[in-house]
């Protein structure tokens, strides 16, 4: 294991270096020296330095078809509040009609590079709005939440007495997050059942791989998310307990994106050479990130799942191994996001994710908004969900089963 930490470290700089600091979440970022802009200014230069940002960054130059100066004159002297900015910037963005460029105040930017950094500081749940109620997904081993036995599919009504509905997820996470050790309340719906737990908050480290044998002879790894920084190391520890398999069972369902140095450095573990992926930036230039040179690399049958949710560097290291022909893909077909943002700090602490370059695979395929078909389709049925059947696991079995018995024939 320590040669393949010194092989991440020696990857990852060269990455850097060849992509200039281009990270992915979501999508390809590229982020500066300093992660955060600490500099002060008034609401109204935080505006006006985000609308000359998006002005000369934005992937389309001309902005949507638009007069960029429109929105400096609406907005001119009416920012008085970094709120105000907020809703002006969060206004003009939308004018570009790209679901993926966003401003970020300091709470949002803040959670964003925590979730780069790979912690937080909570009770361990994943949350979703169905609805426009506040569902628990799950809830992480080990966590407070669970030694709380909050459940999945629990529904949050309260945090300290201030009811949540209406508010948005990232709200609702800011009111459960706080310092570590502090105490947090959390009201939960369970069936007909209101329960107050009392929940002391920790450190959550965020884990973003898991891995199993399964069928004696098949390794199993799920990324959940390329956005942490431990993710490689992560990775390779996976490989290391699968490492007596026939074959590799690679589950990408869910996971919408993370840096890109982590699906870089996956992808390069099947493909020893050649063009990983392409860059094409505003002025249609195209540059290529290649393969680095490794001592370890993966040559086992592998199947890769995949559905709907598989996005962006999901979607990078995926389509890279379908082009190389390294695994058969299965599943349904990928989001389709195709387009690269780049994190930009921003004054008083604020961010920005602008879309500035789209991305092709090493075959040059567009898949932004078409996604990637699989190689073997599987639907995931209401029935498979009820039931609690992964039929598209089972059938990952049962191809990955052949693939092994033709090799060894």
């Amino acid at each position: 294991m320590k040669r393949y930490k010194l092989f991440i470290f020696i990857f990852i700089v060269a990455a850097l270096f060849a992509l200039n600091k281009l990270f992915l979440n979501n999508g390809i970022v590229e982020v500066q020296d300093e992660m955060t802009d600490h500099t002060q200014v008034s609401s109204q230069k935080l505006f006006d330095n985000t609308w000359k940002t998006i002005r000369d960054n934005y992937y389309d130059a001309d902005l949507n078809k638009q007069n960029w100066y429109r929105w400096k004159d609406r907005y001119h002297g009416k920012i008085k509040t970094d709120e105000d900015a907020k809703v002006a910037i969060d206004t003009m963005l939308s004018s570009l009609n790209d679901p993926y460029s966003r401003y970020m105040n300091k709470s949002e930017y803040l959670d964003q590079n925590n979730s780069i950094n790979s912690k937080i500081t909570g009770i361990g749940v994943n949350i979703a709005s169905v609805a426009g109620k506040i569902h628990v997904v799950n809830v992480m081993e080990g966590t407070p939440a669970q030694f709380a036995n909050i459940l999945p599919d629990d529904i949050i009504l309260s945090v300290d007495g201030k009811e949540v509905n209406g508010l948005s997820l990232s709200e609702v996470a800011n009111l459960v997050r706080g310092p570590e050790n502090s105490f947090v309340n959390i009201t939960v719906l369970r069936s007909n059942d209101k329960l107050t737990k009392r929940v002391m908050r920790k450190e959550i480290k965020i884990k973003t791989v898991k891995s199993s044998v399964i069928d004696k002879n098949i390794g199993y790894i799920r990324i959940s998310s390329f956005i942490g920084s431990t993710t490689p190391n992560e990775f390779l520890e996976a490989l290391e307990k699968t490492k007596n398999t026939a074959g590799l069972i690679l589950d990408l369902r869910g996971n919408t994106g993370g840096l890109l140095p982590n699906a870089v450095f996956i992808a390069n573990l099947f493909i020893p050479s050649g063009n990983i992926v392409s860059i094409v930036g505003r002025n249609g230039y195209k540059y290529d990130i290649n393969a680095q040179d490794t001592e370890f690399s993966i040559n086992k049958p592998t199947i890769v799942l995949v559905d709907g949710s598989s996005a962006s560097a999901s979607e990078i290291l995926s389509g890279a191994l379908k082009d190389y022909n390294k695994a058969k893909l299965l599943g349904t077909r990928t989001y389709g996001k195709g387009m690269v943002q780049k994190i930009i700090p921003m004054p008083n602490e604020t961010g920005l994710n602008l879309t500035i370059a789209k991305y092709l695979t090493p075959n040059g395929n567009d898949i932004n908004k078409k996604g990637i078909e699989p190689d073997i389709p599987v639907e995931f049925s209401i029935k498979d969900v009820k039931t609690n059947n992964d039929a598209q696991l089972q059938a990952a079995k049962t191809a990955l089963q052949k693939m092994t018995l033709g090799n060894n024939q």
